[in-house]
């Protein structure tokens, strides 16, 4: 049981989270935020920590039950004289992924790092829960340090996602694995992408889905965040020249109830679930950015409509890395 749990900031200082947390956190046009971090503009309160469930829930179903890609059970395999394997979870939100791995491998040692201290305080005896903004050109971290960095939903709150990319291969050791999921924000609808619909003048079916989704895409631009990152991953990661082994996959999710599939349905089900909270959590970025209220919540209503009536087959992508760091030559 960890009541405690430690809090880096740039500079190396350390200190814990207490009982009392509320001067890790701001409000926000109505909604609790981190305070860390004012790039990453989604809230971290109760219902955020939901739709951290609901995404980890989901990825589990794409992953067949499983809660990675990947050869993780090898590479954190214990080997005679070698010292305790450490996992690294980027971006752990409401630390579900942390907490199932630290439940799967009892004897590594297993470390979730997020903005904000929504984590349970009550979790495995090897898991533990730093506070960090991590959109930082150095982390605080040791180098050659991990066996395994698990960082998803990550790339909304990084501004220089190559640098990050660095930074991860700097704090993996030889022969340790990477694994990123990071979604597309450009929406698709029976099968096409905006870009699509854009260059064919056709319209989507979806005005009102499509309309948030590109504002989103514009507000996070506005905060220096490459929208293009998803799918650009696992050329970033060959890029750095830290890695080989590097395996790309896509996986496409439904949005609502129309799969005929039943794991596919699960999925669809999750998914919708997962932005029917997350459209009004975007409203604060929305005003942050200079839209009045009467606009916002406009725009979110209509995506709302698209979302609880929708006249086409909505989906999105996810984009999913996994690579090993290369060894060391002699």
């Amino acid at each position: 049981m960890r009541l405690n749990y430690p809090i880096i900031f740039p500079l190396n200082q350390l200190t814990y989270v207490g009982e009392d947390d509320s001067e890790f956190f701001r409000q926000i046009h109505g909604r609790r935020f981190n305070a860390l971090s004012s790039r990453y503009m989604l809230p971290a309160d109760e219902e955020e920590v939901r739709r951290s469930e609901l995404q980890h829930k989901t990825i589990q179903f794409l992953f067949n039950g499983k809660n990675y890609v990947g050869p993780i059970a090898e590479i954190l395999k214990p080997k005679e004289a070698q010292e305790r394997c450490r996992i690294l979870d980027l971006g752990t939100g409401g630390g579900f992924w942390a907490i199932d791995i630290a439940d799967e491998f009892p004897s590594a040692e297993v470390i979730g790092v997020d903005l904000a201290p929504v984590q349970p305080r009550e979790v495995p005896a090897n898991c533990t829960f730093e506070l960090c903004d991590l959109d930082q050109f150095y982390l605080p971290y040791p180098s050659e340090h991990f066996d395994v960095i698990h960082a998803r939903f990550m790339h909304t709150g990084i501004e220089n996602y190559p640098r990050f990319l660095h930074e991860i291969a700097r704090m993996l050791r030889p022969g340790g694995l990477v694994i990123l999921i990071e979604p597309d924000t450009e929406p698709i609808a029976d099968e096409k992408s905006a870009s699509h619909f854009i260059r064919s003048g056709q319209p989507s079916g979806m005005r009102g889905w499509f309309t948030l989704w590109e504002t989103y895409r514009r507000c996070l631009r506005d905060k220096g965040i490459d929208v293009n990152i998803p799918p650009e991953l696992s050329n970033l990661v060959a890029s750095t020249g830290e890695f080989d082994k590097i395996v790309s996959q896509e996986g496409n999710i439904p949005i609502g109830f129309w799969p005929k599939d039943p794991v596919a349905l699960s999925i669809g089900q999750l998914a919708w679930m997962n932005y029917d909270i997350m459209l009004p959590a975007m409203k604060p970025l929305f005003l942050s950015s200079g839209m009045r209220d009467w606009e916002a919540k406009k725009l979110i209503e209509e995506a709302h409509q698209d979302l609880y009536y929708p006249l086409v087959r909505a989906s999105s992508r996810l984009h999913i890395v996994h690579a090993v760091k290369k060894a060391k030559r002699p």
